[in-house]
């Protein structure tokens, strides 16, 4: 990824932001996932982009993006099942928890579908208060840096634990 990050392209990146690219991209790696070591167009979310499956999975199912934009970068988990993770939420640090329970990505949409609800739409209680977010834009963090990296890993980890190895030595998959 180190290399990577070098070419050309990438020159408007801070050293800072590329610090955290590296270390995010190892620890994933380390645990797991990947993003095929690319960096792809980033569309409508910013100028590139790092998509992170789980490596060897055939299902490309998406965990956790990074938005390389010109003010700079953008990590974006894409966690579900937020109720069965309360405690953890309700206890983490400020920068965690605001992006749970702040006005960043409220629902504002009174869309409902063939059974009732938004199939947009991500509800959860926090702190005893019901929170509904608008799914497209759910759990971003703005300018990580390496200084809250553990926070973001052990947030990732809380929602997608390491696989316990089976009686074959292969890894257990999802």
């Amino acid at each position: 990824m180190n290399e990577i990050l070098q070419e050309e392209r990438f020159h408007f990146v801070s050293d800072e932001d590329k610090a955290f690219i590296v270390a995010f991209d190892d620890e994933l790696t380390r645990i797991g996932y990947d993003c095929g070591d690319t960096i792809g167009n980033g569309y409508c979310w910013g100028k590139y982009m790092l998509i992170y499956t789980r490596t060897g999975a055939r299902s490309k199912q998406v965990y956790a993006r990074i938005y390389i934009r010109e003010n700079g970068i953008l990590l974006r988990l894409f966690l579900n099942g937020i109720d069965k993770h309360r405690e953890f939420i309700e206890k983490a640090p400020a920068y965690i928890k605001e992006v749970f329970t702040g006005e960043q990505a409220d629902c504002k949409y009174d869309r409902v579908d063939e059974n009732g609800g938004c199939r947009f739409r991500k509800s959860y209680t926090i702190d005893g208060r019901l929170i509904e977010k608008c799914n497209g834009i759910t759990f971003e963090f703005y300018h990580p840096n390496l200084q809250k990296l553990n926070d973001y890993l052990a947030l990732f980890s809380e929602f997608f634990p390491k696989k316990k190895l089976v009686a074959t030595g292969r890894k257990a998959t999802a």
